[in-house]
């Protein structure tokens, strides 16, 4: 079995609240429901420009678990009221 760990940095430059914030985080995790993975702010959760997420998928193929994240990274980069800060991705 493999695990596979997204950790995304957003940053919201046009966000002036936590209620925008979370806003545009729902609508992201809903898109990301299709991809069946397991989401959390890990991070940042007081701050209203700012998130960290935590992301994990697993499967018996890796190359599953790396398609899954990679689809997930490119609704990320689709995102239109945020930005990627920073991305990392790592196998278990």
């Amino acid at each position: 079995m493999v695990v596979g760990v997204l950790t995304l940095e957003l940053f919201f430059p046009y966000s002036r609240s936590l209620k925008d914030k979370r806003r545009i985080l729902h609508g992201f995790k809903d898109r990301l429901r299709r991809h069946n993975v397991a989401l959390a702010e890990v991070d940042f959760q007081d701050l209203w420009q700012r998130t960290r997420l935590g992301i994990v998928t697993l499967n018996s193929q890796p190359a599953i678990v790396e398609e899954v994240l990679g689809r997930v990274l490119a609704d990320a980069r689709n995102l239109e009221e945020a930005e990627i800060a920073g991305q990392e991705i790592r196998y278990v």
